[in-house]
């Protein structure tokens, strides 16, 4: 599961230096799922744990926000701010993609869902239901009051 940011970039076929540019990565039939630079908003903070006095001192911990989406990652595993901004990015790719996938599933639902209520009901089942009815009402005429 851990491969480098190059790696997921290499299978997609883009150059290291459009690294800065954006971050993409092929989500399979439904196409390509991006992050450009722009959309990122980047903060550094102060990190916590171990890594001695360099976390204490450099803001090492790094939280990637996703302004379209709203998306926010925070990454603080390391002791290099590199390696966090690059974690974070990878992470944020992996949140989006996630919304993405599960957007995707809750509109093909709703859809499914719509065309099922539209379809009409076979015959066989009409039938079924309406004896059904015909049987429950002659149940409840039966439990009336017999006038004399």
């Amino acid at each position: 599961m851990e491969r480098s940011i190059e790696t997921r970039i290499a299978q997609v076929g883009l150059r290291k230096s459009d690294l800065e540019e954006t971050f993409a990565r092929s989500s399979g039939p439904g196409g390509q799922v991006g992050l450009r630079k722009s959309d990122l908003e980047e903060t550094f903070a102060r990190s916590s744990g171990p890594g001695g006095q360099n976390v204490n001192k450099v803001s090492t911990a790094v939280t990637l926000r996703h302004r379209p989406s709203g998306i926010s990652v925070t990454v603080q595993d390391s002791r290099s701010q590199a390696r966090n901004r690059r974690l974070a990015r990878e992470r944020l790719l992996d949140a989006v993609e996630q919304a993405e996938a599960t957007r995707r599933a809750h509109e093909i639902a709703a859809r499914e869902k719509a065309r099922r209520r539209k379809s009409p009901r076979p015959r066989a089942l009409k039938r079924r239901i309406l004896e059904s009815k015909r049987k429950r009402a002659e149940l409840k005429k039966q439990r009336a009051k017999i006038n004399m």
